[in-house]
C-alpha cells in the first residue's frame, strides 16, 4: 500500500512532498512501514524544464518471530510437527527503524521525458541478527515520448490524442528488470499495455493498466483520477498456478493560486504526459 501528497511551491522553485509505504510478506509477517519527505527545484524556460529532487525518511521493519518455522520442525512426510520447537539461534530483535535516502533528475524537452533516480544511498542497514544485511542501492532510469496522433496538436493541450512510448530501467544489487510500453491517451481515458522481465532478464509479466479522470475540465484544474492494472505473470510460475495481480489507485490533483508555476516555467512537466 503507498500513499503521497505533494505540493508545487514556486517562491521555493519547486515543490514539496510526503510519501508512505507499507507492505507484508510470507507467513512470518515481514512488515516494512516508510514514510519520506521530498524536495525538488527546477530549473529550465519554455520547452526545457529540468527538477532535481532529494528524499530523506525512516522505515520501520518487523517480524513475527513466533511464526518463524526450521528445518528441525518438519517432518520429511507430515510436514510441520505441531508443538516442536528449534534448535536454531532465534533473533533478540524481531523491530528495527533505519534512516533512507535518495535522489533523482527529471528532465523534459517538448514532447520527450528522461530521468533517473538512487534510492537508499546510505544502505541501510536491515539485519535483525546484528550480523550486517545492507540493503543495495537501487537504481531507476527511465525515458517516454508523448506523440501526438492528430495532425493539429498542441503538446501542452491535454485533450489531445496521443501515443506514449515508454521504457523503464531497474537495478539493484545483482538483480535487474526491464519495462517496456505504450499508453494510448485520449481525453480523459488512457490505457496501456507493458511488458515486464524479472531479476535475471527472462520474461516475468504483460501488465495491462487503464485509467479514467472525473471532472477532468473544472476551471481551477480540479482532476480525480482513478486506476487499475493487472499484471499477467509469463514467466515459469506461469499465469494459471498465480491468477496474476491486481492494483488500483485514486489521485487528485488540484490548482492553487500560483502554484501552476506556469508563469515560470511553460514546459511540459512529467504529470503532463499521463
Amino acid at each position: 500500500m503507498s500513499a503521497s501528497v505533494d505540493l508545487n511551491i514556486p517562491h521555493f522553485g519547486g515543490g514539496v512532498g510526503l510519501q508512505f509505504n507499507r507492505s507484508s510478506e510470507g507467513v512470518a509477517f515481514l512488515r516494512k512501514n516508510n514514510i519520506a519527505g521530498t524536495y525538488s527545484y527546477s530549473v529550465g524556460d519554455e520547452d526545457f524544464v529540468a527538477s532535481f529532487g532529494i528524499q530523506a525518511g525512516f522505515t520501520n521493519r518487523q517480524i513475527d518471530l513466533d511464526r518463524l518455522v526450521f528445518s528441525d520442525q518438519i517432518d520429511a512426510n507430515t510436514g510441520f510437527i505441531p508443538g516442536s520447537s528449534t534448535s536454531a539461534q532465534i533473533p533478540d530483535i524481531s523491530n528495527k527503524f533505519y534512516f533512507d535516502a535518495g535522489t533523482g533528475i527529471n528532465m523534459v524537452f517538448k514532447n520527450f521525458m528522461a530521468g533517473a533516480s538512487v534510492y537508499h544511498i546510505n544502505k541501510p542497514d536491515e539485519s535483525f541478527t546484528g550480523v550486517q544485511a545492507k540493503l543495495p542501492q537501487r537504481i531507476v532510469g527511465y525515458a517516454s515520448m508523448k506523440i501526438s496522433l492528430l495532425a493539429q496538436y498542441d503538446y501542452y493541450e491535454d485533450d489531445g490524442m496521443y501515443m506514449i512510448p515508454s521504457v523503464v530501467y531497474y537495478k539493484q544489487g545483482a538483480s535487474q528488470a526491464v519495462s517496456l510500453g505504450a499508453q494510448f491517451k485520449y481525453r480523459a481515458v488512457n490505457m496501456g499495455l507493458w511488458y515486464r522481465t524479472d531479476a535475471q532478464s527472462s520474461p516475468d509479466a504483460v501488465v495491462v493498466s487503464f485509467i479514467f479522470d472525473i471532472f477532468k475540465h473544472s476551471r481551477n484544474g480540479e482532476k480525480l483520477r482513478l486506476g487499475i492494472s493487472h499484471d499477467a505473470t509469463t514467466s515459469r510460475i506461469n499465469y494459471t498456478n498465480t491468477s496474476g495481480s491486481t492494483e488500483a489507485s485514486i489521485g487528485y490533483e488540484k490548482y492553487f493560486p500560483n502554484s501552476s508555476g506556469y508563469n515560470k516555467f511553460n514546459g511540459l512537466r512529467c504529470y503532463d504526459f499521463y
